[in-house]
């Protein structure tokens, strides 16, 4: 059932949409992993996992089950709700132990839409759920205009795997800074991927800052 539910997902997405994915061998062929993803509308967490390998878990708010086909859509590729701002630690425990049964897990660590297509400041939930389970995280970036149309040039980009281990120990209760330091880490490649370098600045106002 997941298969062919993901598969019709693909299939709409190539529809609707002129897509291009990019970055795919930087995702490991073996083992399960933790995509942090930017967030921009409703759509992402299917099309994200319609398109990665692998089957999948994810976080997505309670109030998107009230519908009941788009329930059935979300919970059919991996989706568990959860309460935002409660600060439920059992949906930690929900996270690692889908990740244990070898599911990748989606999170958008920004915790709510982009309305500009900005990338946020994001939240530590990915770096404790990877701290907690040992998984790599691979940071991703969905990428289009102001507006999701019918047949809008729609991009997923794929970044390299980023080890928990280089940042702190598995553990329950990993130190908050070097969680912080984690999470500083994927939201800056999730930022590339979806805005690119930053424009350097021009010579003339480098030298008018310098001697200030």
């Amino acid at each position: 059932m997941y298969y062919i539910v993901k598969f019709l997902v693909r299939v709409y997405f190539r529809i609707m949409y002129r897509l291009r994915i990019e970055g795919r061998e930087n995702i490991p062929e073996d083992g399960t992993v933790i995509y942090a993803c930017n967030h921009r509308s409703n759509a992402d967490p299917p099309f994200l996992g319609s398109f990665a390998r692998g089957r999948f878990a994810f976080m997505a708010k309670e109030e998107l089950f009230r519908n009941r086909l788009f329930a059935w859509l979300i919970s059919s590729l991996g989706a568990f709700p959860v309460a935002r701002g409660n600060g439920d630690t059992a949906v930690i425990d929900t996270a690692v132990e889908r990740l244990g049964s070898g599911r990748s897990l989606m999170i958008f660590p920004e915790g709510t839409r982009s309305k500009d297509g900005k990338v946020g400041r994001g939240h530590t939930g990915a770096a404790l759920i990877a701290a907690r389970s040992g998984k790599q995280i691979v940071p991703a970036g969905i990428v289009y205009g102001e507006k999701l149309k019918f047949r809008t040039p729609l991009t997923l980009k794929f970044g390299s795997p980023i080890d928990p281990a280089e940042y702190c120990e598995i553990c329950d209760s990993p130190n908050p800074r070097q969680l912080v330091k984690l999470k500083n880490r994927y939201m800056a490649e999730i930022k590339l991927l979806v805005e690119g370098e930053p424009e350097s600045a021009p010579a003339e106002e480098k030298e008018v800052k310098a001697d200030e």
